[in-house]
């Protein structure tokens, strides 16, 4: 029997449009979705399917638009297979939630206003400091490692091989970019983003998550969850939550959490939430996994077709 794992979309996947022609096809889709504008207090549906851009791309509404079109997307392909069963999650980034609430470490409705706390309060850190990131092509870990010390910011994303991102002070990423590229880099191009994700300058955001984790129960997962911050799975509760908060500056080790679970024997791997990123790193990480997706309505149809047979 071959092991599937779920893996969840992070920060950067969002696009005006995510969702809206599953919530058109699918009575249960729409309701997930008025769901979560009733929670939340506003109309997160309308910012996902119409935008504008500037608005989806909000730190605040970004990650619950993205965390609500994965969770969307599981409960849909649970809907279409039956039967479907799998042995462990991962997301990236705020994706992580996601996989937590999928292997019933977390219940939606607490997570969706987690999630919508967690970007409000990494807005506001982006606000109090000017930060950036950048995109390292083709250079090793330990000379990006060394780039980002001579120039003075973090590591932020090791998503897979040959591609790393950095974070730090804005006025430092093209310095940081510089040394990289004089280090071996391809490409170093510095990303458009509100500021520096998963780095120390995010701390401000870390406390009022660890209040805002301590209101909510947490449960032991009904199936290994591998964490962004150590790349290898949960414990119980209360390392979940230390890990969710820590999470915010720590970098994100998404090569080494799908190298721990391809050497579990995990030989498929179905990415659910809009875009598809993290089969991109997969390709780059083992190409002989098997990558499905389900990000609209075509690619729902073909991944349940996929597990059907």
């Amino acid at each position: 029997m071959s092991k599937t794992a779920l893996l969840f979309a992070g920060q950067g996947a969002q696009a005006v449009g995510m969702g809206r022609d599953l919530a058109q096809q699918f009575p249960s889709a729409r309701r997930w979705f008025d769901q979560a504008n009733g929670l939340l207090g506003f109309d997160l549906a309308r910012v996902c399917f119409e935008g504008p851009e500037a608005e989806l791309t909000k730190t605040e509404n970004a990650q619950p638009g993205i965390f609500l079109v994965g969770w969307i997307a599981f409960e849909l392909l649970k809907e279409r297979v039956p039967g479907l069963q799998f042995q462990a999650a991962a997301g990236l980034s705020l994706g992580e939630f996601t996989a937590l609430v999928a292997a019933g470490a977390l219940t939606f409705e607490d997570a969706l206003g987690v999630v919508r706390q967690r970007g409000r309060f990494m807005q506001e850190a982006c606000e109090a400091t000017r930060g950036g990131m950048a995109a390292i092509i083709g250079l090793d870990e330990a000379k990006t490692r060394e780039a980002c010390a001579e120039a003075g910011v973090e590591l932020a994303n090791l998503n897979c091989p040959g591609q790393i991102v950095i974070s730090g002070p804005a006025d430092r990423m093209d310095k940081a970019c510089e040394i990289a590229k004089a280090k071996g880099a391809k490409k170093a191009m510095p990303l458009s983003v509100a500021g520096a994700f998963h780095s120390s300058l995010m701390a401000g955001a870390r406390s009022k998550l660890e209040a805002a984790l301590a209101a909510v129960g947490i449960k032991a997962p009904a199936v290994p969850v591998v964490s962004n911050v150590t790349g290898l799975p949960h414990g119980d509760a209360a390392g979940i939550r230390a890990r969710m908060v820590e999470q915010v500056t720590s970098s994100v080790r998404w090569e080494d959490s799908m190298r721990h679970l391809l050497a579990q024997g995990f030989t498929r791997f179905i990415e659910l939430g809009p875009g598809k990123a993290l089969s991109g790193f997969m390709k780059r990480i083992d190409a002989g996994a098997q990558m499905l997706n389900v990000a609209d309505v075509p690619s729902l149809d073909v991944t349940a077709k996929a597990l059907a047979g």
